[in-house]
């Protein structure tokens, strides 16, 4: 999967411990009318508050591969079955906070049923809503986050990302119409 980004925390001061490496899958999901699904996350905690949106998604365990974490962790956040469009590309970015690397790996996907969300208790504090809206508007207000603490991470990891599955997405509708 081709790195779309690298990105260090320019926000909360580094730990001189070693930082453990997280697997992440998440998604560009789009409905029946090509709108993108994200999460607005609403929180107070050990990263400030926090208000702004992000696209869903969540760790790799232990002996799941990609592809079905990617599954279960989009039905338990978002409540859809989702049928995958294609690879997006890989986000590799840093916590300080958290001593954490998140190797983050983006895919494009259509939700095709619903069938309930089941929020982690982490999530149910999290999340205060999802949201699907067109490409543009979601480039938009996630370009909109505030600059500085976690969300400018969010937007420096998930802007570039928005705007490659656009240009994927739109990419594989030209091809699609010849």
């Amino acid at each position: 999967m081709k790195l779309i980004n690298y990105l260090e925390d320019d926000q909360y001061p580094k730990s001189n411990k070693p930082y453990k490496v997280r697997e992440i899958v998440r998604a560009v999901i789009l409905n029946d009318n090509d709108e993108v699904c994200l999460t607005h996350i609403l929180a107070d905690d050990m990263f400030g508050h926090r208000d702004y949106y992000e696209l869903p998604g969540g760790g790799i365990q232990k002996g799941e591969s990609k592809l079905k974490a990617l599954s279960r962790e989009i039905k338990e956040e978002v409540g859809y079955e989702t049928k995958l469009i294609g690879e997006i590309g890989k986000v590799i970015d840093f916590y300080n906070l958290l001593e954490r690397e998140n190797h983050n790996y983006y895919y494009l996907l259509r939700a095709t049923n619903y069938v309930g969300t089941s929020h982690t208790q982490n999530e149910k504090r999290l999340i205060n809503k999802i949201i699907w809206i067109p490409f543009k508007e979601a480039i938009t207000l996630v370009s909109n986050h505030q600059s500085e603490g976690i969300a400018q991470l969010l937007k420096a990891r998930e802007l570039p990302v928005l705007i490659e599955a656009k240009r994927l997405y739109e990419l594989k509708l030209a091809l699609d119409d010849k």
